[in-house]
């Protein structure tokens, strides 16, 4: 029998990395989650870095490089909704090993990461936007913000434009206006600072270190 892989978990949203934490509560056989806190810094080399990308630089940014670069992963996975194809293919070129989607189920995933352990290179099908495998978490999900809303709000309390926003989700602006209106609407927000506001006290103030503690940064 396989020893059980090691995974690393990279986001700035505890409760994202919380939720994909337990999804391997039934496969704790085969999988070792090594990471969920920002403020711990792992010192094992690990099989999997698995990136969310739930209000993240995409693949085309620098942080996915330099988790490709590091002795301490020796694989690094993509999970995500989008499935933009330049997205893919600049994943794939950086060196990431796997592209998955959020709609995979817990056992789906696993056999993936098994399968990117044992060394294929693995990518999902462009998922439909259905849903979300169960176990999936976000900020303000229980508030009743759907995904792709939580991650827009996400992204404006960082500070970002509506610009900024369509670029990194690969969105276009009018359509990156209509899940900003619906987000103001479900949180009773008349404007983009009271918007700003309730991510602030719900959980939608990211760490941005958290990447940088597991490469070993400050």
């Amino acid at each position: 029998m396989a020893e059980p892989l090691t995974v690393a978990l990279v986001d700035d949203y505890d409760v994202v990395l919380a939720g994909l934490a337990h999804m391997f509560d039934h496969y704790r056989h085969r999988v070792v989650v090594a990471e969920i806190d920002a403020n711990f810094d792992l010192k094992d080399t690990v099989d999997i870095v698995l990136y969310d990308s739930f209000a993240q630089p995409e693949s085309d940014h620098d942080e996915i490089a330099a988790l490709v670069r590091s002795p301490r992963a020796s694989h690094v996975v993509v999970y995500t909704w989008n499935f933009h194809p330049s997205l893919v293919a600049q994943a794939l070129e950086q060196g990431v090993r796997g592209y998955l989607s959020k709609s995979l189920t817990a056992r789906e995933l696993v056999a993936a990461l098994e399968a990117v352990r044992d060394g294929e290179v693995v990518v999902s099908d462009p998922p439909r936007r259905a849903g979300n495998a169960p176990g999936i978490e976000w900020p303000g999900r229980h508030e009743g913000i759907t995904d792709r809303e939580a991650e827009i709000l996400a992204l404006i309390t960082q500070g970002k434009s509506n610009a900024e926003v369509a670029a990194l989700t690969y969105l276009s602006p009018n359509t990156v206006k209509l899940y900003i209106r619906n987000v103001y609407a479900k949180i009773g927000a008349t404007s983009r600072t009271q918007a700003v506001l309730w991510g602030v006290n719900h959980g939608f103030t990211p760490d941005h270190h958290r990447i940088d503690h597991w490469l070993g940064g400050p």
